[in-house]
């Protein structure tokens, strides 16, 4: 199915690209066509004799002012499409968004927070972006939408789904090593279907404090941190609590204990101490993480043997 029929918004994209991709196929053929005019009218078997052709001022006038013309007229157009883009219906959904090493994680205004963009198809979706660390980019290919997410500021898209379906999500800008990991998906459900998905979750969220792994799943970890011995870009969490660690405190090595106070200051204060081996590129959770829920966070790495 075409990407411009299963979602409003991109026929705009879709309708510019078009427009300047006919004008570039245009010009060449048409200056092609005239290269090689040019060398048969001009071939040294039919003028032996060198002439001297001067200009025309007729001729420089039309192929300065065309091209501006045409310029001005791409300009024109992707300026109408950025501004219907740029113009959020009233009546939209609104989705926070919010990118960082390496995960997505959207919050609905119920309260609601999930690791997967789920909407109710033929409703406008706004989402507000922002970056927990470096600049991010959700990017939806089907949809032919594109916009950063960046550290200290709020950016906005919206779309339009007009059909049912899972479509991915990814991020367009290169975010540090495991940039490809940064995948999920948006899922365009029948209205019925979102709304009971939507208010049940929405319910659960209100009463129920979420899980220690739910939250190490949403909130990203998972990303750096396996729970399988695995080494990623962060350390494994298997069998670490009680476990003696090495760190790098301000350029020393210095080993300390594992326990419930180290994981606490690991969340708040990551590039204090550096685990020996690792990148320092784990971003403070203080302010995203309540204390509520670093403490069912690191009660499941206690678990983790």
């Amino acid at each position: 199915m075409a990407p411009d029929s299963i979602n409003l918004s991109g026929r705009i994209v879709e309708n510019v690209f078009l427009y300047i991709a006919a004008v570039s196929v245009f010009l060449l053929v048409l200056i092609t066509f005239l290269i090689v005019y040019f060398v048969i009218r001009y071939h040294s078997k039919r003028n032996p004799q060198p002439e001297n052709i001067e200009g025309n001022t007729w001729l420089e006038i039309v192929w300065t002012i065309v091209p501006t013309l045409l310029v001005l007229s791409m300009f024109f157009y992707g300026l109408k499409g950025f501004q219907s883009l740029r113009k959020i219906p009233e009546d939209a959904m609104r989705v926070k968004v919010i990118a960082r090493q390496w995960s997505w994680v959207f919050e609905y205004e119920n309260g609601l927070k999930a690791s997967e963009l789920r909407v109710p198809v033929g409703k406008a979706i706004a989402l507000s972006l922002t970056s927990q660390d470096v600049i991010h980019s959700f990017y939806i290919p089907a949809f032919k939408v594109k916009q950063d997410a960046v550290p200290g500021m709020t950016n906005h898209l919206w779309f339009k789904p007009m059909e049912t379906g899972a479509h991915d999500v990814l991020c367009a800008e290169y975010c540090g090593l495991q940039h490809s990991y940064m995948l999920t998906k948006v899922i365009v459900l029948p209205e019925e279907k979102f709304l009971k998905w939507y208010e049940e979750g929405g319910k659960r969220e209100a009463v129920i404090t979420p899980s220690g792994l739910k939250l190490f799943e949403v909130k990203g970890c998972k990303a750096c941190h396996s729970i399988d011995g695995t080494q990623l870009v962060g350390p494994t969490l298997k069998g670490l609590f009680g476990k003696t660690v090495t760190v790098v405190t301000e350029g020393k090595e210095r080993q300390l204990a594992a326990d419930e106070a180290y994981l606490i200051k690991s969340l708040l204060e990551p590039n204090a101490d550096i685990v020996k081996g690792f990148p320092p590129i784990m971003p403070s959770q203080k302010g995203f993480l309540s204390e509520e829920e670093i403490k069912r966070i690191v009660q499941y790495i206690q678990e983790l043997k």
